[in-house]
């Protein structure tokens, strides 16, 4: 079990501080304003900052009380693009749910009558999806019946070349192809 900044640093990532942010707010005492705006990818008002010296410096005494939200708002951003859920602490583990054996014998044994061609549909459905699926996209790209589509997927999880997970957003369950 990782924790979420392990994680982070192994994807070559860092959440930013709110400490950091406050010492690059004080480059307003060396007429470098917006500092803490560009560290937290606000580019826009950061430039606008910089150039009429922190909105003449009300805007950058704004800042000070703004800076924990804008740190906030750029690690929940920075979470999001890692697939990392988005209320979790830097500090908090990040637990995956993974399934017994008796779970994964638990799901219905492949049947002689289902189509090979389903497989490879749902393959290439994952493939275009940057390698996860859900029932219902299954669904959408190969147009069989939702048991179908999931006795098809849990299946393959069951094979081992699928693994079931969560979206981290939604909660929807996610078929993830190892090999895509």
């Amino acid at each position: 079990m990782k924790g979420t900044k392990a994680l982070e640093q192994h994807r070559g990532h860092r959440m930013n501080n709110v400490g950091t942010a406050y010492v690059l707010w004080l480059g307003c005492l060396l007429q470098l304003h917006g500092l803490q705006r560009l560290y937290n990818g606000k580019i826009a008002t950061g430039l606008l900052w910089m150039f009429t010296f922190g909105l003449f410096g009300f805007g950058q005494l704004l800042d000070l009380v703004l800076i924990p939200g804008m740190v906030d708002e750029h690690n929940l951003k920075l979470r999001s693009r890692q697939g990392l859920p988005a209320h979790l602490s830097p500090n908090q583990p990040v637990v995956q749910r993974v399934l017994s054996h008796e779970e994964v014998q638990a799901f219905p044994p492949p049947t002689a009558q289902q189509p090979n061609q389903l497989t490879i549909q749902l393959v290439k459905a994952a493939a275009a999806r940057g390698g996860r699926l859900s029932v219902t996209q299954g669904v959408l790209d190969t147009e069989a019946g939702f048991a179908e589509v999931e006795t098809t997927l849990k299946n393959l999880v069951r094979t081992g070349y699928v693994d079931l997970t969560n979206d981290p957003e939604t909660g929807v369950v996610m078929y993830e192809f190892r090999e895509l």
